[in-house]
Parts: structure tokens; sequence; C-alpha cells
């Protein structure tokens, strides 16, 4: 393992890797998602309200699932997301939808100056924050990218999940920021039959440390929750309760999985 190497460069390769195995799994089921379905669970619906003619910018798009889902809801999207591969799906896939969307290669960490002041709203989810070495740069772009009175909305999932080892069975990581965690991806979340075998840099960021960037960066925060299931089943030894959520075998109701949050910029 390789402490010394690029981060994003090395968590660029990973996702180009992960892309080319995501845009044909079960978890992603883009055929259904071609049929109609939306990819947007229903907190991210809740806080986001109605997009019809919003201008919003989704951070971190992966190959474009939810911002697509967005452009079908009425907003006038633009994805953007490390991943060149990714990017490229993304636009094929809007193409075969026959929608019209803006899709960027960039790190979230470079601020955009094509971007500066244009959105509504800002959304970002699941997954997202850990692969960030700090947040204060994130949510000053962020601040940045917003009109005045415009919204960040981030559901995320919660710190206190990635303490754990893989399997759930022990605490292997600390819940602050004090280390680069690099470890060696064998398969993804979304196929775990795919043989990727790279490397992940990542990094935990407590809530406190969150919180902290957004109020920094000049926002307001508006929402804050935490909840104890997922709406996506990507962890090991998950049940899934009657509400639909996912959650750790053994631990349900006692584990935090996932936090939401609304943040403003002032008018």
């Amino acid at each position: 393992m390789n402490d010394q190497a690029n981060p994003f460069e090395v968590n660029r390769a990973l996702w180009n890797a992960r892309t080319k195995h995501h845009t044909g799994s079960k978890f992603y089921d883009v055929e259904g998602f071609l049929a109609g379905k939306n990819s947007l669970s229903g907190k991210e619906l809740e806080l986001l309200g109605d997009v019809m003619g919003q201008k919003l910018l989704h951070l971190q798009c992966h190959f474009g699932q939810d911002t697509l889902s967005l452009a079908r809801m009425g907003a006038q999207v633009t994805g953007l997301d490390l991943s060149d591969v990714a990017i490229a799906e993304a636009g094929k896939l809007a193409a075969r939808m026959g929608l019209n969307a803006n899709f960027v290669t960039a790190n979230v960490l470079d601020f955009q100056a094509a971007l500066e002041g244009r959105f509504d709203i800002v959304f970002t989810s699941y997954g997202v924050l850990g692969w960030l070495p700090e947040l204060g740069g994130w949510a000053r772009n962020i601040a940045r990218y917003l009109k005045p009175g415009g919204k960040l909305v981030l559901v995320e999932f919660h710190p206190a999940v990635w303490m754990f080892d893989n399997e759930f069975k022990e605490v292997a990581w600390s819940y602050f920021n004090r280390q680069r965690i690099v470890e060696t991806e064998q398969s993804t979340y979304a196929d775990n039959t795919a043989q990727i075998n790279l490397e992940s840099h990542t990094w935990n960021h407590s809530l406190a440390e969150t919180f902290t960037a957004l109020l920094g960066a000049g926002l307001r925060i508006e929402h804050f929750e935490e909840m104890d299931g997922s709406p996506h089943n990507c962890f090991a030894n998950t049940v899934q309760g009657a509400d639909g959520l996912y959650r750790i075998a053994g631990m349900q109701g006692k584990l935090p999985m996932v936090f939401s949050a609304v943040a403003t910029r002032n008018r």
C-alpha cells in the first residue's frame, strides 16, 4: 500500500474501474432507471422539495443517475465528478434519455470559476465526504456556487459507520479525522463479484468537522437529522426493516447509519 501516492489519482483509478462494473449492476438497475424509476430516496426528495425550474449542481455525481432523476423532475442540472469514466457514462445516459444536462470532470476541492453564483441548490449524497482529506475547501466552494438564498442539501452515511471494519465486527478506525485510511478494494459495494484489486484513500470526518466547515464558509444550518437506517444495501451483514431501510444485523436501532443537513447562503 502506498500512503504517499496522490490520493485523488488513486481514487480516480478506483472509481473509473468501479464505474465499468456499476453501469451493468443490479444495484444501479440502469434498465429500471431508463424505464422511469427515480434513483433518489425519500429523504433526499423531502429535503430537495420542488425542483422544477431550479438550477441544481450535483457534486460527486458518479455516472449521473441522481442528476438525471432531478432533470426528469424539471431541474436544470449540472453534475460534477472526479472520475472521467463516470462522467462519460453520465453523458451517454443523458443522451439515451433525451435529457439536457451538463457534466463536468473535476475534483470537488478545485474551485470551478464558471459555476460561481449560478445555483439555487447544491446537492450531494451517500459516500461523498470520506474521499476528501479536508472539508474547508469543499464547504467554501459550495458557498461560492450558490446564489444568495440558495441551499445545500447533504444526505450522507453517518461517520460512526466508517469506524467499523468491513464486516462490522470491530471498531477499526477513529471517529475523528486523524489519518489517511489506505485499503485495497477487492470488489465494489454494487457488485461483490467484481475483480478490482485497487487502493482507496479515504478519511473519516466527524459531524463536528462537517458542520464547522459549513459554518466557517458562511452557511446557515437549517436542518440536521440522524437516522438509524440506510435506503441503500451497500454494507455487509445487513437486515431490511419493515420500513424498507437497511441496518447492521445485531445493531438495529443502536447504530446511526445516515445523517442529513440543509444549509443556506444568506441573501
